[in-house]
């Protein structure tokens, strides 16, 4: 049995601290029967969700949206996925602007006339990174919960780690928001936030094989 992971990083830097922690997550699984992609919004031309209503009816296959940008191969991506990451660093409390974004053109798989219910029971993984121990990780991870229950996904969580909400990590050396100019990946010092991420994705494979069974 093949699992296919999707990786989302909603950061503006390339290699930094998401798609670091990111990438060491879903990279660190056993390799067997598993399968990932991991996309960078940075690298993405990804338009805000005009609510035109088009996906309510004239979705075609290989067009879901009426908006041309890069939206589409990422809509295939998490079609085909299992379990589908979203990572994001806080932004003001808040998910990116970039995920914030990709999060709402996601409604064509709640509306579309082809593609409603296509997330369902897919599992579903928050990713967040804070500068700040008190910085707004939570509340990162519920804009990402909530657009899993939104598209009926099965939100991957453990208890154990920096939040049952979903896998987190500090920038700063624990969560202090000290800037340190030699630490260029703040999430390579916090040990136990890259334990949540392994702890979490080790969730999300369970999960996976309950549905798949």
């Amino acid at each position: 049995m093949t699992y296919k992971i999707l990786g989302i990083s909603g950061s503006p830097v390339k290699k930094g601290n998401v798609e670091t922690f990111l990438r060491q997550a879903i990279e660190g699984l056993p390799s067997k029967g598993i399968e990932h992609d991991i996309v960078n919004l940075s690298t993405l031309k990804i338009k805000d969700c005009i609510h035109c209503n088009f996906c309510l009816t004239r979705q075609t296959p290989g067009k879901y949206c009426s908006i041309r940008d890069d939206a589409q191969n990422v809509f295939e991506k998490a079609e085909a996925a299992d379990i589908i990451v979203l990572a994001s660093p806080v932004y003001f409390m808040r998910t990116s602007a970039r995920m914030a974004s990709m999060i709402d053109r996601l409604r064509v798989f709640t509306f579309g006339n082809l593609t409603a219910g296509r997330m369902k029971n897919k599992i579903g993984v928050s990713m967040a990174v804070s500068w700040l121990r008190q910085g707004g990780i939570e509340t990162t991870h519920l804009s990402h919960l909530l657009a899993f229950l939104a598209l009926e996904m099965i939100p991957a969580c453990v208890h154990q780690g920096v939040s049952p909400l979903g896998a987190s990590a500090f920038a700063s050396r624990e969560g202090s928001g000290t800037f340190d100019p030699q630490v260029k990946l703040g999430i390579e010092q916090d040990e136990t936030g890259r334990l949540s991420a392994r702890l979490t994705m080790k969730r999300a494979l369970e999960l996976a094989f309950l549905i798949q069974k």
